[in-house]
């Protein structure tokens, strides 16, 4: 198929009544999918990340750069009378309507499903909350670490024992931007009901849901636990003792399979010299793996014959693999071992995905051109590829960038839109006016 770069939502209008990370995530998502999305932010300052960490003097920050990129700007005072009025004209036009202010806050302030649906019955409204309508939270207010504990990960995550033996967070956006594509799925499945039905509907997407998807083998594990006592593909298997929940995960791959992280060369200096080597069930796997190494009479080995062993002796198995992996920086490793078929990947930190050429130029890590003290900065691009369509990647706009041009369509004149702003319903266009954020540094 050829290119013709034709927009799958080309002609679909968002109204995004989202702020921080979960619900701009799904809204960032259908603006480069090339939806018109115009983001509604509270007048004279906006979404809460524009002036979250900041690294650039008189600059939007990267935390709102990267979420709101080929979206409108437009400042509404909401609670007013006229912005009430602007709100509602917007929602009779728009074909989505996305939002994730705090709980019982959109009904309140007169959008909530029966109001907006009846104003527009072809409108779909999407609403992210970090619980379940009907739950016995669904009234708490929830950030990415309260979707992780309540998700089931925090609790499967971290290590069994010593000083750290706590309920650890995922680095992964497992509550956040995890939600807000759950959410775009939820929409894109309406968009295409609506096809159907003529008819919009409401979809609505808890954080702990969408922790919980990711989880779902979790559960799996769970539902084994209970019926056999003990768990063998955990790192913790056989010498621990088994309680009622499934104990943290440690470095385990998730499967039957024995799957750990290893030392490559420079390890001692380089915190991220590693390999991650997945030993797969299969007598054979363990055989090409023990004569890639070197060591073939691992294979033979009475203490590694067949996977039930395996597992009985992984503490055994993992110093003897680091015997080998410590004499081979992590490409090498990858190269090497990737080639014989073994499943590896090498630990990648930051500074080398920033920098990976592969990524950079398969559009995976996108440059946008943001202007002023900003100039070029990177973000993850839309993260699948299309062979007749790639986004057009834009800057984030400044706040109320958009104003006059949305008022403009909604039958406003000059005379009114400056009205408006005299009166406080919007605020005029802002640039960003900071100072660089000041940071230790460490000796």
């Amino acid at each position: 198929m050829t290119e013709n770069n034709y927009a799958p939502l080309k002609g679909i209008k968002v109204v995004d009544w989202t702020q921080v990370q979960s619900g701009p995530s799904c809204t960032q998502l259908l603006a480069w999918l090339g939806a018109e999305v115009i983001k509604i932010e509270r007048t004279n300052t906006g979404d809460p990340t524009r002036m979250e960490l900041l690294d650039i003097e008189n600059s939007w920050s990267l935390y709102y750069l990267q979420l709101n990129a080929n979206k409108k700007s437009l400042t509404l005072n909401i609670k007013s009378p006229e912005g009430q009025k602007i709100m509602n004209d917007l929602l009779k036009q728009a074909d989505v309507f996305v939002e994730n202010i705090k709980p019982g806050a959109a009904d309140k302030a007169g959008f909530g499903w029966k109001d907006v649906h009846k104003l527009n019955p072809r409108l779909i409204m999407a609403s992210l909350k970090g619980f379940n309508q009907g739950s016995r939270f669904a009234d708490v207010k929830a950030f990415e670490p309260v979707a992780q504990a309540a998700g089931g990960a925090a609790s499967a995550t971290g290590w069994n024992e010593g000083d750290f033996n706590i309920p650890t967070q995922s680095a992964a956006a497992l509550g956040d931007s995890n939600s807000g594509m759950h959410l775009t799925i939820a929409i894109l499945a309406a968009l295409l009901q609506r096809e159907q039905t003529g008819e919009g509907t409401f979809v609505y997407q808890s954080m702990q849901d969408a922790v919980l998807n990711l989880c779902r083998i979790k559960l799996r594990d769970q539902i084994m636990l209970d019926n056999l006592g003990a768990l063998p593909h955990y790192a913790v298997y056989p010498n621990f003792k088994w309680g009622d929940a499934i104990p943290r995960a440690e470095n385990t791959e998730g499967g039957q399979v024995i799957g750990w992280t290893y030392k490559a060369k420079g390890w001692e200096t380089d915190p991220n010299a590693y390999v991650y080597i997945v030993i797969q069930n299969s007598d054979k796997s363990w055989e090409t793996l023990s004569k890639t190494m070197g060591h073939p009479e691992w294979a033979t080995d009475p203490r590694f014959e067949g996977w039930q062993n395996r597992q009985l002796h992984k503490e055994e198995i993992y110093p003897l693999i680091e015997s080998y992996t410590k004499n081979y920086d992590k490409y090498e490793l990858t190269k090497t071992l990737g080639e014989a078929g073994i499943p590896v990947g090498p630990v990648l930190d930051w500074h080398e995905l920033e920098n990976d050429p592969d990524l950079n130029e398969d559009g995976t890590i996108v440059t946008i051109d943001q202007g002023g003290n900003r100039g070029k900065f990177k973000t993850i691009g839309l993260p699948f590829t299309m062979s007749n369509y790639k986004p057009d990647y834009k800057r984030a706009p400044d706040l109320g960038e958009n104003n006059d041009e949305i008022l403009e369509s909604l039958g406003y004149d000059p005379e009114q839109i400056k009205d408006l702003a005299a009166k406080g319903v919007i605020s005029n266009k802002l640039e960003p006016k900071n100072p660089r954020t000041q940071v230790i540094k460490g000796e």
